[in-house]
């Protein structure tokens, strides 16, 4: 299902633990990095998702490099990259059996979206998952 009330995007933050961020960054000014460090910090399960930046951990944060590797269920695959890759990774996060989608700030791929709806997968697209969880959960700063 799509959702774009704060009610809904705030019940799947409420619900979820476990969020894949696939085209994560390893550099430390990039969103996607900033987002990941956030979302652990108020206590998410993070798992990073670059297939070019793939690691064992050892020298930091494990890195998968897809969403296969991840070793637990994910409950939100949180996408940093271009809408033409979208569906490829919404066709992922189907296999995996993951529970919503959740496309960044300036992503938008209606196709995409209903690829992941008709799964039966939660959908929220062009929206920042920390911009929304310290809005509706956290009411940080």
């Amino acid at each position: 299902m799509r959702l774009i009330e704060d009610s809904q995007i705030k019940a799947l933050l409420e619900r979820v633990h476990t969020v894949a961020v696939v085209g994560y960054s390893d550099k430390a000014d990039r969103p996607s990095n900033q987002i990941a460090t956030f979302l652990e910090q108020v206590g998410f399960d993070v798992y990073r998702v670059n297939p070019t930046l793939a690691s064992d951990g050892k020298s930091g944060k494990r890195i998968y490099a897809s969403l296969a590797e991840i070793p637990v269920p994910i409950d939100v695959v949180d996408i940093f990259r271009r809408p033409e890759n979208v569906p490829e990774i919404v066709q992922e996060a189907i296999a995996v059996h993951a529970k919503a989608i959740w496309m960044q700030l300036g992503i938008i791929n209606e196709e995409a979206a209903r690829s992941a709806d008709s799964a039966g997968l939660d959908v929220v697209m062009d929206r920042c998952m920390r911009v929304e969880s310290k809005r509706l959960l956290h009411k940080v700063a």
